[in-house]
């Protein structure tokens, strides 16, 4: 027979997660009655001992053996039964070897103060012996937890993949906690995907896993959380942030009661979240490792390729060139559609060029005090050809001051913003650049009346080989390498769309220092 009690609720909270240490399942005690029933066979044994001595004997040994009585029952049952034991030693000692014998009546009031000392020398002896073995039943439980976790952690150092770190903690959590074992990592899209579990994952359990990884708190069996769940659920965190659930479904209810136990398992779950975000880490830096090398291969073929075609495309050009100037008619028309196709190539391949030195470092910028309205002047007179469909303006203050600028380097930008917005806008649409002061930085904006970016596409345009359209030719390196450029120089790129349509290329540079002070030439006679 028993009869149940609920464990008493108290809250704390751990760095991570809340813990309901007292309230984690509606824990049951169990009364083991057969420690009663023992307490009461082994005084009723010491009693018949003492009578047998009792004409052998002072009363102050017969004390003794109900005291020696006390001390085993309590190594052997719990408390209650230890003062049971110690309360019928007292009546016992009382009822048949105190005078008058056969009643609780006493006779000499010395024998008061007897029971008095006897019953609480019995009830401190069981209270120590109770305490000793409860410090020796806990200690024995840290030794059986730090075995678990350090044999659980001496696996995970040995591997490094996650779905075997996953299999690792299953084995031991389950045999640790006596419970079924299930662990949900996050994919790449922070969805919860069980990737180890011994019992079923039904649609209302993964809603309280999820629940608990939304939260980041511990959820489901014996919580005040969805308590009607079969599990409990505790979040899985590891430095870097939450990395998964795992979920224990104990085998019997106390399973899991004590804090000592919510304590293991907690730790058990910080371990393991710790070794599956070092396992990811190291997954994502061989990645790295190996995308690094790819992209160094990369960038040695295009410039390798870049190189070897610069002599054919030269001579193509120069050819191209020629028949211009000594063929008429449709020969001549072919020779310039080849000219013109030649010099898209050359720019192609000048971007590669660009791009492959950008990355290695080589670009060395070599700032001198410039006026940008000549920079603009000279890159429009280059352009002149491909802007004839396109009406350009300038708005360019007399005063601008004297800019440190690498006049090459600021020249390739400001052609490959032009050129981008002549392969993407409609013919007489117009552009539109503009130069001024701004929080100690020259601003330079390319605007033009086209479509303008995709929206949530303005910090993608600029990355390596990408191309908002497919329409406008390129590979896509021109606004890679303009940004290259500029963070070269110490500023700063961006693009954003117009109010009334389009889109503006926008990129700061710093203005530091004065500019030198030129003398003027006085003419000796």
């Amino acid at each position: 027979m028993t009869t149940t009690h609920s464990l008493s609720t108290q809250e704390t909270e751990s760095p991570k997660v809340k813990s309901h240490l007292h309230r984690i399942f509606a824990t049951e005690r169990t009364i083991h009655w057969h420690g009663y029933v023992g307490a009461v066979g082994i005084i009723a044994a010491c009693t018949l001992l003492d009578a047998f001595f009792f004409s052998f004997t002072s009363p102050i040994n017969l004390v003794m053996v109900y005291l020696l009585a006390v001390t085993f029952i309590a190594t052997r049952y719990d408390i209650g039964s230890s003062i049971l034991a110690s309360f019928l030693s007292v009546l016992a000692f009382d009822f048949f070897f105190v005078p008058p014998y056969l009643t609780f009546a006493v006779s000499d009031v010395q024998y008061i103060f007897v029971f008095m000392v006897m019953f609480i020398v019995a009830v401190t002896i069981s209270s120590l012996t109770v305490r000793i073995r409860y410090q020796a039943d806990a200690a024995s439980q840290r030794e059986r937890r730090t075995a678990a976790l350090y044999a659980m952690s001496r696996e995970f150092a040995s591997t490094s993949s996650p779905e075997r770190l996953v299999q690792i903690a299953t084995a031991h959590i389950g045999e640790a906690m006596a419970s079924r074992v299930a662990i949900l990592l996050t994919n790449s899209f922070g969805r919860l995907i069980p990737h180890d579990s011994s019992f079923p994952l039904a649609d209302n359990e993964r809603a309280v896993a999820s629940w608990a990884f939304k939260h980041n708190q511990m959820t489901g069996l014996g919580t005040k959380t969805l308590p009607g769940s079969k599990a409990l659920y505790l979040p899985m965190t590891g430095a870097h942030g939450m990395v998964g659930v795992l979920g224990i479904e104990p085998l019997q209810t106390s399973n899991l009661g004590s804090p000592e136990q919510m304590h293991l398992l907690e730790t058990f779950a910080n371990q393991t979240a710790l070794a599956i975000e070092r396992a990811n880490l190291v997954e994502e830096s061989q990645k790295a490792k190996v995308q690094i090398e790819a992209e160094r291969t990369r960038n040695a073929l295009l410039s390798s390729i870049s190189h070897d075609l610069k002599t054919p495309l030269a001579a193509i050009t120069g050819t191209a060139g020629n028949l211009i100037e000594e063929t008429q008619g449709e020969t001549r028309d072919l020779a310039q559609t080849i000219a013109e196709e030649a010099e898209r190539l050359n720019r192609l391949i000048g971007n590669l060029l660009n791009m492959t030195r950008l990355e290695a470092g080589a670009v060395q910028v070599r700032k001198e005090w410039s006026v940008l309205e000549e920079i603009v002047g000279v890159v429009l007179t280059r352009l002149e050809d491909r802007l004839h469909d396109h009406p350009v303006t300038t708005d360019i203050p007399a005063d601008l001051p004297l800019v440190p600028l690498d006049s090459i380097l600021i020249d390739q930008v400001l052609v490959n913003l032009l050129e981008n917005a002549i392969k993407y806008t409609p013919a007489a649409s117009p552009i539109e650049i503009a130069a001024r002061i701004a929080d100690g930085h020259v601003l330079v904006q390319v605007a033009d009346q086209g479509p303008g970016v995709p929206p949530g596409e303005e910090d993608r345009v600029f990355d390596k080989f990408y191309r908002a359209r497919t329409d406008g030719g390129g590979v896509g390196l021109g606004l890679t390498i303009c940004r290259g450029i500029v963070q070269a120089h110490g500023g700063k790129i961006w693009a954003q769309n117009r109010q009334g349509g389009g889109a503006v290329f926008q990129f700061t540079l710093p203005l530091e220092g004065k500019p030198p002070i030129v003398e003027p030439e006085v003419d000796v006679a």
